[in-house]
Formats: structure tokens, C-alpha cells, sequence
């Protein structure tokens, strides 16, 4: 399919305008790669990655291909820990811990997730992937300034035209609109508060005109009519991520699978009782009870540490009550096929709807 917006395929050097979302805990490097061999952009989730775990999936990914990678990170700045809110927290779940026989102080358990630093960036400028990409904002313009005299790109994630102008200012080479429509964490950091947050549809045109650089659509997108609408509304380019969450190459859990099998446009929500932090997910047990907000839940990521244990708990159980299953507005869209097939049919089915728009 020849494209004919060329900015993305010319800056990350890739054949298809379509990137991978790195998904924490869900993609893999595997898929990254599949992703990059198929002509797109595939993403090393590194948000819950140590330096030592990142050089081994960078250094897989090196193995299996040459093609570009793109690897992101968390940029959140870690919250001072506070006694009276994280008991506060527990004595709402103790009826959970009770039922499932925990104890009343079940010891914290779950990935840690570690913003972006020096150590993670030592790691980067080893293997010089060609993209890096955060979420929740930028890392200290010294670590972008290193990164980007290392030759790797710079995009972040924005939810909203200030933040993609805040990215453009601060040495992104591109912007990631993410509409309320996208599954898992929101990138919002110049505002928190969800309900002002614009859907694609209205987002992408309103930060392509904010920004020079080029502005890649995230959220609700699952196939080539979406992909088309991105562009027609002056995106260079589409972040896909729930789609990929059937595919063999995903890490995604049985039970998540189900539910995502099971889901509709009408099963997700905006919860932060898992993390601490707004994300999109489906509906179940846990946010139906607690949530989906709750002001009382610990600041990111420290609410994790309760609920973890309830999961891993729950989850051997074969129940997914306390279960994380992050997913966009569109998991419908999500296709139990191999990850470079999906791409294909991405390109494919863009191509179609843009003739039938011609």
C-alpha cells in the first residue's frame, strides 16, 4: 500500500504508519518484534522492567530483528508513602482478605513499576533502540537530552492539545494523541481530572493543529476504518493496543482472554483502584464494589500493593473478580490471530476503506 502521509515512515523508518501500544504485562517482546518484521512500529513494554530485565528484552529483540523498535517507559514521579492512607485502604478491602483467607497485612506482592532514570537510560543508549517512548509526561530534560544525542527519538503520550504543545516544547519528535477511548493507563499529567477528557475523534484533530510534529491516534482503533478516520482527521499515524490482546503472542492470562471475548462497547471503565492511577478496563467485580474511582485508594503505584494480593489469591481459582483486565472501548476488534497477520490485515482493510472514501 503506497501511504500518502510519509512522516512517520521516513522519521522511524518503517513501511506502515501503525505502532504497536506497549501494553505492560500483556505484549511482549515477541510481539514487538512481529510487529517491526510486519513494517510497523513494535513496542518493549519497559514500565515494569529493571535495567537488568530490559538488556535481556532488548537484547532478545536484537537478536531476532534489525527492524526499528520502539521502547516506553513510565515517567511518574514515586509518591511519598503515607501509614494512615495505605491502612485506610486495607481496612476497605479486609471483607476481600477475609474471604479469601489473607491476612489482614498479606505482604505487598506484584511488579514493581519504576519511572524512567538514569540506570534504565544507561540500558537505552546500550542497545539505541530507535524510539523511546513514556507515558505520564517526559523524564529530566538532562536523560531526553542524552537520548536524543544518543540518536534515539523522543514521543510521549497526550491527552490533550496542552500536553502535546508541553511534548513539542520539551524535545518530542512526535505526539500520541491518546483519546478516552484507550484501554490501560490514561498519559494525562498536566490534568487529572477524567471527566474533561476529549475521545479521539475529537482530540486528534484538535492537537494536530497545536503541534508541527507528527501526531499519532490512540484509542478505539482496531482495524482499518479506524485506522482511516485517524488519518482523515490529520494524524500521520495510529497506536493500536486492545486488538493485539487475543493474538499468540500476547502475554495476556486465560481469564483475560475470556473476558475480552465476552466484552462489548459497554464493559470497560476508567478505574484507579488497581494501580492508583486512572486506566481503562473491564468491568468486574473489584471496580463494580470499590470503585471505579475511589479518592481513597493510594497514589500510583502504591494501591497496587493491596490489591495484588487479591488477585493472586482469586486468580488460581479461575476467577478474574480482582483481576486488572485492561482493555480499550473496542476489545470487539480484538483478533485471535498471529500478530504479523493482524498487521497485514491492518494495511489491507486501510487501504479498502480509503478507496471506498476516495
Amino acid at each position: 500500500m503506497k501511504w500518502q502521509d510519509h512522516r512517520l515512515l521516513e522519521l522511524f523508518g518503517i513501511e506502515h504508519p501503525i505502532l504497536q501500544a506497549p501494553m505492560a504485562g500483556a505484549s511482549s517482546t515477541q510481539m514487538a518484534v512481529a510487529v517491526s518484521e510486519a513494517g510497523g512500529l513494535g513496542a518493549v513494554a519497559a514500565a515494569m522492567l529493571t535495567p537488568d530485565t530490559l538488556r535481556a528484552e532488548l537484547q532478545l529483540a536484537r537478536q531476532a530483528t534489525a527492524r526499528p523498535i520502539n521502547v516506553n517507559f513510565f515517567v511518574h514521579k514515586p509518591p511519598v508513602a503515607n501509614a494512615d492512607r495505605d491502612a485506610h485502604w486495607r481496612k476497605r478491602l479486609a471483607p476481600y482478605y477475609r474471604e479469601l483467607g489473607l491476612a489482614p497485612d498479606a505482604g505487598v506482592g506484584g511488579p514493581v513499576r519504576a519511572p524512567f532514570d538514569a540506570a534504565l537510560c544507561e540500558v537505552v543508549l546500550e542497545y539505541k533502540p530507535k524510539v523511546a517512548s513514556f507515558h505520564f509526561g517526559l523524564p529530566d530534560e538532562g536523560l531526553v537530552r542524552r537520548l536524543r544525542a544518543g540518536g534515539v527519538l523522543v514521543i510521549g503520550s497526550a491527552t490533550s492539545a496542552e500536553e502535546a504543545r508541553w511534548l513539542e516544547q520539551h524535545g518530542c519528535d512526535a505526539v500520541i494523541a491518546q483519546g478516552a477511548e484507550a484501554g490501560g493507563h490514561r498519559g494525562m499529567f498536566l490534568n487529572d481530572d477524567i471527566a474533561r477528557q476529549a475521545g479521539t475523534m475529537a482530540l486528534v484533530p484538535q492537537v494536530v493543529d497545536a503541534v508541527k510534529v507528527p501526531v499519532i491516534a490512540a484509542g478505539g482503533i482496531g482495524d482499518g476504518r479506524g485506522i482511516a478516520a485517524a488519518l482523515a482527521l490529520g494524524a500521520a499515524g495510529v497506536q493500536i493496543g486492545t486488538a493485539f490482546l487475543l493474538t499468540p503472542e500476547a502475554k495476556t492470562v486465560p481469564l483475560h482472554r475470556a473476558a475480552l471475548k465476552q466484552a462489548d462497547d459497554n464493559s470497560t471503565t476508567l478505574t484507579n483502584i488497581f494501580t492508583g492511577r486512572p486506566a481503562r478496563a473491564i468491568v468486574n467485580r473489584y471496580v463494580r464494589e470499590v470503585g471505579p474511582m475511589n479518592s481513597d485508594a493510594p497514589a500510583f503505584p502504591l494501591a497496587a500493593g493491596a490489591a495484588y494480593p487479591l488477585r493472586a489469591a482469586s486468580e488460581p481459582k479461575g476467577s478474574s473478580d480482582f483481576m486488572p483486565l485492561w482493555s480499550g472501548q473496542a476489545p470487539t476488534l480484538a483478533r485471535e490471530m498471529p500478530t504479523a497477520a493482524l498487521v497485514a490485515a491492518f494495511v489491507e482493510e486501510t487501504a479498502a476503506a480509503l478507496e471506498r472514501l476516495a
